[in-house]
């Protein structure tokens, strides 16, 4: 049984358990500044479109991508314990950090997104020096569990304009991207992609009452991948 930290933890990604935790959020602090800053950890279908990009499948399609990444003999017949031991001891290494691993689908991968409005500074693609060590713990799950594709999604805030925003977002992406392989992921299982200001839903009142978006944050998707897949993707 699950113990009370992994049930909230582990959000299934659906339109109930989105609209359920609307309310929810943290307070992580800034490395840098000492400044508490809030994190939400619940952008989900009630608030429209979330589960599109990460209910899809990988990005460009798993077939190339699995043979290209040469995941082969080692990967399990079924996920389903390998998948719950990553996401527990990621759960486990994260915990205080800000960072929110949550369970896509029924298995069908883990998302862990890295705090709102404190891994970059606004109009940054460089990574927080502070988040080097939450980074550091999802490499080293990358590598010990190698039987899955990453997507990296980056996004922003809404300040500057769509095309900056757009090109910033995957500047994020491939900062988080390029950090992972150099601690040792393989490139070769890694896509990334930016989505700018989309999916920009939550935003929280300051002192000064200016209404604060939270969208400068990059998401990492681990998809886990079996010999059935491996075998289908070959056969193609």
């Amino acid at each position: 049984m699950e113990d009370n930290k992994m049930k909230t933890s582990r959000i299934l990604l659906s339109a109930t358990a989105s609209i359920a935790l609307l309310g929810t959020s943290a307070c992580v602090t800034d490395p840098n500044t000492g400044e508490q800053k809030i994190s939400r950890t619940a952008i989900g279908a009630g608030l429209g479109g979330t589960l599109g990009y990460l209910l899809g499948g990988a990005i460009g399609g798993d077939t190339a991508r699995i043979i290209g990444a040469g995941i082969g003999g080692s990967a399990g017949a079924v996920i389903g314990k390998q998948f719950d031991d990553q996401i527990r001891e990621l759960d486990e290494e994260l915990e205080g950090t800000g960072v929110d691993v949550e369970e896509v689908g029924d298995q069908d991968a883990i998302l862990v997104r890295l705090p709102d409005g404190v891994t970059f500074a606004s109009g940054s693609a460089e990574i927080n020096p502070g988040f080097y060590d939450s980074l550091n713990s999802v490499a080293n799950s990358l590598i010990n569990y190698p039987n899955s594709l990453i997507d990296v999604y980056g996004f922003t805030d809404t300040t500057g304009s769509d095309a900056l925003n757009q090109r910033l977002s995957e500047q994020r992406a491939s900062a988080v991207a390029d950090y992972l392989v150099a601690r040792g992921v393989a490139r070769s299982r890694i896509e990334t992609r930016g989505y700018g200001e989309s999916y920009d839903h939550l935003r929280v009142k300051t002192a000064d009452g200016v209404a604060e978006p939270l969208n400068r944050r990059v998401e990492i998707k681990i998809i886990p991948v079996s010999q059935d897949d491996v075998n289908a993707a070959r056969a193609q």
